[in-house]
């Protein structure tokens, strides 16, 4: 029996918490139906908190404890809960969290974060030269904050000497499908997935990336020069020509550009038409194609690997996926 014991916090998102239980209970269910032979169950839940006190979760949702972090003697893994922004990281109950992660974790515990909860994580410095990732929507705040944890936003779950993260929202189910796997076995985590509704394919959260162009910056040409690109993308132009038309050398706008936007020009350029075929492939029935003009390239091919790179997906798959075209027709 493996024990999983969860952080509980004010205002953090009880979701995580409340799914990973739901999900390993429902794991020593099925177990126990597949293995005649079993007796007791395979994961043992528990829920802490600082002091053993309850705790409002957001929403008003009231998490009651088993028992304060100081009394937990032996578990296989801690998991950490995730917070909506703005995330207050320095208050006293956070940094006696923040002991007790990196003391568990030199005593050998496994320690496992959902969502925004890496940046809790992070906070402990446990991180620091190791592989993580977040929630997508807030990898920018992320690197900003701790720029020596090796991020990778493209993926759902990383695991680097013991230390476990998940991506958005519901990629906690991600992280239950491997420890169930881990704890209990393939097959075990395969009827799992099925019985949750879970696609054990999701290996990556750059299908659901929305990116947001970075216009927060005071350089001025700079940002017309972003606009003009997002109103003439589907066209042919060089970026020497953009730059010359802001008054700016070629080679001094790249360097500017990259300073302000954190990419280059043509890598700006690529995600602007991206971000667009996206919306394309989403709302219209539109062939890739078609769409591949519309967007300012001409080889159907080289837009396709651009595309995969970009969104882990070929425009098809991504189409099956995200479309709205003609749901409404398929629902009435």
């Amino acid at each position: 029996m493996a024990t999983i014991t969860l952080l509980a916090e004010n205002n953090c998102v009880a979701s995580a918490i409340a799914g990973s239980v739901d999900a390993l209970s429902i794991a020593g269910l099925w177990w126990q139906f597949m293995k005649a032979d079993v007796v007791g169950p395979l994961f043992k839940t528990e829920i802490v908190t600082v002091d053993g006190q309850p705790v409002t979760a957001n929403g008003g949702i009231t998490l009651t404890p088993s028992r304060s972090i100081h009394e937990v003697k032996k578990t296989d893994l801690i998991l950490l809960p995730a917070f909506l922004p703005p995330f207050d990281l320095k208050s006293p109950r956070i940094k006696t969290i923040c002991e007790w992660v990196r003391k568990s974790h030199q005593r050998g515990r496994n320690i496992a974060c959902t969502c925004t909860g890496t940046f809790l994580l992070a906070e402990t410095g446990l991180l620091d030269g190791r592989t993580a990732t977040t929630n997508w929507q807030f990898a920018d705040i992320f690197k900003r904050q701790y720029p020596k944890v090796k991020l990778q936003i493209d993926r759902i779950l990383t695991e680097d000497d013991g230390l476990y993260c998940t991506g958005a929202a519901t990629a906690f189910m991600t992280l239950c499908l491997h420890l169930i796997e881990k704890y209990g076995s393939k097959e075990l985590a395969s009827r799992c997935a099925r019985a949750l509704l879970v696609d054990t394919d999701r290996l990556s959260q750059s299908p659901y990336i929305v990116y947001d162009f970075w216009k927060n910056h005071s350089d001025e040409p700079i940002l017309k020069a972003q606009q003009w690109m997002e109103k003439n993308y589907e066209t042919k132009f060089s970026i020497d020509a953009v730059a010359e038309s802001a008054g700016i050398s070629p080679r001094h706008f790249k360097r500017r550009f990259k300073s302000a936007t954190g990419e280059s020009p043509i890598a700006y350029l690529q995600r602007l038409r991206i971000e667009n075929a996206k919306r394309f492939l989403e709302r219209t029935r539109d062939t890739v194609n078609e769409i591949t003009w519309k967007v300012g390239y001409e080889d159907i091919n080289s837009f396709r690997r651009l595309f995969i790179k970009h969104t882990g997906l070929s425009p098809k798959s991504y189409r099956n996926k995200f479309s709205t075209a003609g749901r409404d027709e398929v629902t009435q």
